[in-house]
């Protein structure tokens, strides 16, 4: 209770009792981290609002700046994403997926500069780089990241390149990059790396003990689990975060305490619901690799996929997310998502339930045909987000869905 809290109140008008914060009655601490919507924080007096403001004192300000409930969480995910190593790491929690790559780029790149990358990327990034940066004098070179004498003889032949972005494993390729060759290969050459891990989550695959830079992830997906708030994450040493927290506060990427509370009791279930997950997704993809109307099946769990010795490496489990190729192409692509009954479509990833996207009618619509097909990307391409339902009805609503396409194939 601060002084001002503590004075009668007898004397105020009614007008003045409605319009006067309330004395917080909270005698011990709750079992729940709360939801902190407010705006802003009070000062006990102009000492102490100098001592927050000049940083001699810890203290919040503005929910833009920084915010109890969303502290705390990013304090959590710092400490997911760090297990098991000795890296000191902060986080800052965004308002998407989207606005934490935008805040690495923003705080990390200038005109003249140019982003290293691979093809088989989220969609949605593919179109930052070369419609939103591009405009600002940052040019995007794509290569195949998983070739990494292609990789450094590119880095050594373009002194501009000032970042690598990876996403492993790609969206939807499921193809994996080696984390610890890239990053020694970076590092060698002065050149910063930011990994997108959300298909991972940290439960998964841990970057930054690879030796990557920068971790972003949208929480939107598997860290929530549940589909209900939109959100991201940046992850990373104290020197960068320092350095991105500038564009953080001024850009206004802040998430809504909201949001950020739905994040937290998301978590609590991470490792059961992944878990399950990726036990699922294993026995699907086993369940396709053997129907005669798949072409292709991307899940690095398979031993005859061309990641899965990385995979093996540097994840725990082979991951909740696969893909598979049908045979008939387009028509047959859309055949297949409209036929199935219990499995949803939805264009994001990382719910409780099963859930089916057709990237090229959707995520990767706006993305060359050639550079799509490049990447594996083809017309006839289903990506799955496995969920933690009973493996046999999602293989039963599966094979019943192939059915109905057998008369174009």
């Amino acid at each position: 209770m601060n002084k001002k809290e503590g004075q009668a109140k007898e004397n105020l008008s009614f007008e003045s009792i409605c319009s006067t914060e309330v004395q917080e009655l909270r005698y011990n601490k709750p079992h729940v981290l709360p939801i902190y919507a407010s705006a802003s924080f009070v000062f006990e007096d102009t000492e102490h609002s100098m001592s927050v403001f000049t940083q001699k004192e810890k203290g919040h300000l503005y929910s833009r700046y920084a915010n109890p409930t969303v502290d705390s969480v990013a304090q959590k995910l710092a400490l997911l994403e760090t297990y098991g190593s000795d890296i000191q790491a902060d986080c800052l929690l965004t308002n998407s997926g989207m606005s934490a790559i935008s805040l690495v780029l923003s705080s990390y790149l200038k005109a003249g500069d140019t982003v290293l990358t691979q093809g088989d990327l989220y969609g949605g990034t593919t179109e930052l780089l070369h419609k939103v940066y591009r405009n600002y004098g940052i040019k995007t070179i794509t290569t195949d990241l998983t070739d990494l004498t292609q990789t450094e003889q590119i880095i050594k032949d373009d002194p501009t390149i000032a970042l690598i972005y990876a996403e492993t494993p790609a969206n939807p390729s499921l193809r994996c990059i080696d984390l610890k060759r890239l990053s020694s290969l970076a590092k060698g050459h002065g050149i910063l790396t930011v990994v997108d891990n959300t298909f991972c989550t940290p439960y998964l695959q841990r970057p930054l003990s690879l030796g990557i830079d920068i971790v972003v992830h949208s929480t939107t997906k598997s860290l929530n689990g549940h589909g209900n708030s939109i959100g991201g994450a940046v992850i990373a040493d104290k020197k960068h975060t320092q350095t991105l927290w500038t564009a953080y506060k001024l850009i206004g990427l802040n998430p809504s305490p909201f949001d950020t509370w739905l994040l937290h009791n998301g978590l609590k279930t991470l490792t059961l619901r992944v878990k399950q997950a990726c036990i699922n997704a294993m026995k699907i993809a086993s369940h396709l690799d053997q129907d005669h109307r798949v072409s292709v099946v991307n899940y690095p769990g398979l031993p005859a996929h061309p990641s899965h010795q990385i995979a093996r490496e540097q994840m725990s489990l082979f991951g909740s997310m696969l893909s598979f190729e049908l045979k008939g192409g387009f028509e047959a692509g859309k055949q297949f998502m409209d036929s199935v009954k219990m499995i949803t479509l939805a264009p994001t990833l990382g719910d409780l339930d099963t859930l089916l996207l057709h990237p090229a009618s959707s995520s990767h619509l706006n993305v060359d045909k050639a550079v799509r097909e490049a990447n594996g990307i083809t017309d006839g391409l289903i990506r799955m987000s496995v969920g933690i339902e009973s493996d046999s009805d999602l293989i039963s609503d599966i094979s019943q869905a192939l059915d109905s396409i057998a008369s174009i194939t």
